[in-house]
């Protein structure tokens, strides 16, 4: 029964502040991301976003235009022959 009243200081041990610090980074991102150089929010972040950007419109165009091809391929009557 002893060890059962242990397991709240244990539990604490585990999440105490002993761990490695970690460096706040918000607000370096809010400076880059509120900063006035016209550029749109979704590629203030540099290359890599910019690069997610267009390859998420580029797979966007593709697939609306795959599907109104085959919109289109089903709404034609079928030739009889």
């Amino acid at each position: 029964m002893n060890h059962l009243l242990k397991v709240p200081l244990l539990a604490s041990r585990a999440f105490s502040s002993s761990a490695r610090r970690l460096r706040n980074k918000v607000p370096e991102a809010q400076k880059l991301f509120q900063a006035d150089n016209g550029l749109p929010v979704h590629i203030k972040g540099g290359t890599a976003d910019v690069v997610l950007y267009r390859a998420t419109m580029t797979l966007t165009l593709t697939g609306v235009c795959y599907s109104c091809y085959w919109l289109l391929f089903a709404s034609m009557p079928q030739k009889k022959e």
